[in-house]
């Protein structure tokens, strides 16, 4: 996609991009400060709405809170969604203070500290189990606090899911348990130790293919009724990942969210709900919810050309957005799509690289990329900025202030 086409998520005003409404001027003016991200939420509830509408009937909708954990933006979503996913403590303490119900939290991720399990087993929320020594102090867990611990086994696959932008499932992995070792882990516990509701299998994140995706459900769900063979009792939650991934770069097709939603239709009726009809079914998305909603704006502090090239200078960078540097996960970087947000429609572009204030040459979030020639002052906008921004960042390096978050 064209970086004029990631404006129609929000709004202009004459030369000016507006977000919720705002002039982005009187946006910074109001937020007193620059950088900044600013996230829509209006943007966010049409999101909601959209897969909510694509997505078959009974079919639970989670936010993984890891994309965005900013309080204010997991307030909103706990109640246009029905699970929150959190894979920290901290994050934890921010999907409970929502007031969300904690039967309907769940908490994956690998090494989860014995206080961490404490927490957990005491606010009542799934525990997606990672290995056989977690599921083993989960239990010691549960008997020390005398509760029983509520979980499921997250399943590393046999399979991967091609076209992912990063690979959590197949092959040798950090996360999850080996399909192949499920029934034997089952074997080690009893009813009376932890209660096993059921599974959660998540191959990769980041995909904009419908066709990939959807086989990848078909694979998983295959897999899941295999190992429900081994629960004690019928299987209650089946979460089926995400993975659904938004557009970054010029040739990025959208994804047909759609045909997912069909394919996912036809999948559980004919063999999921007739085998498993107690099992709530969930998809757990993160980036697909709130990432197109948010802008990371950052203001030009100098202009300069070196040796035929011309730089603009930001007081922000990769210690906010380490994304749009191409230090997280990408193979080969790509731009992060760009705009002079109080220029906009000016012409006369050229090509100007854009850095960060930080030292060293990694802090780059624009190379080449056709602006009209910026001036110190100006507001330089990234886009798809709602996730995996500033907590996805080295903020602490070199020591520069952290910058505002505010949702409108």
């Amino acid at each position: 996609m064209r970086t004029e086409d990631h404006l129609g998520m929000f709004g202009r005003e004459g030369s000016e991009l507006v977000v919720a409404g705002i002039p982005l001027g009187r946006l910074a003016a109001r937020v007193g400060s620059t950088p900044f991200f600013a996230y829509d939420r209006a943007a966010i509830t049409a999101r909601v709405d959209e897969v909510r509408a694509a997505l078959p009937d009974g079919v639970a909708l989670g936010y993984a809170v890891k994309a965005n954990p900013m309080p204010a933006v997991a307030q909103h979503l706990s109640g246009l969604v029905d699970t929150l996913d959190v894979a920290s403590s901290g994050e934890l303490a921010v999907a409970l203070d929502t007031g969300h119900d904690p039967a309907h939290v769940s908490f994956a991720g690998p090494g989860k500290t014995d206080e961490e399990l404490r927490r957990a087993v005491a606010a009542g929320v799934i525990v997606e189990v990672e290995s056989r020594t977690e599921l083993q102090r989960l239990v010691r867990t549960g008997k020390e606090l005398a509760l029983l611990p509520r979980a499921a086994v997250r399943v590393n696959p046999p399979f991967a899911v091609k076209g992912s932008g990063m690979r959590m499932g197949g092959g040798p992995q950090q996360f999850g348990v080996d399909a192949e070792l499920v029934p034997s882990l089952l074997g080690e516990v009893s009813s009376s130790d932890v209660d096993v509701l059921g599974f959660h299998v998540f191959a990769g994140s980041q995909n904009l293919r419908a066709d990939i995706l959807v086989e990848a459900q078909a694979r998983t769900v295959d897999l899941v009724l295999d190992l429900a063979t081994h629960l004690p009792q019928e299987a209650r939650y089946v979460n089926l990942g995400g993975g659904f991934g938004i557009p970054y770069f010029e040739k990025d097709e959208r994804l047909d969210l759609t045909h997912v939603g069909e394919r996912l239709a036809d999948l559980l009726d004919e063999r999921l709900t007739p085998a498993l009809p107690d099992a709530t079914v969930s998809l757990e998305l993160g980036r697909y919810l709130v990432g197109e909603a948010g802008v990371y704006v950052t203001r030009v502090v100098d202009v300069k050309e070196s040796r035929g090239q011309a730089y603009a200078v930001v007081d922000g960078g990769m210690h906010h957005q380490l994304a749009a540097s191409g230090n997280f996960g990408q193979v080969i970087r790509r731009n992060y799509p760009m705009a002079l947000g109080n220029r906009l429609g000016d012409t006369g572009t050229a090509p100007v690289t854009v850095v960060g204030c930080l030292c060293t040459p990694l802090d780059l979030l624009g190379d080449d990329v056709e602006l009209p020639r910026p001036d110190v002052g100006d507001l330089v906008v990234l886009f798809q900025a709602g996730a995996y921004g500033l907590t996805a960042s080295p903020t602490a390096f070199l020591g520069h202030d952290a910058p505002a978050e505010v949702l409108l």
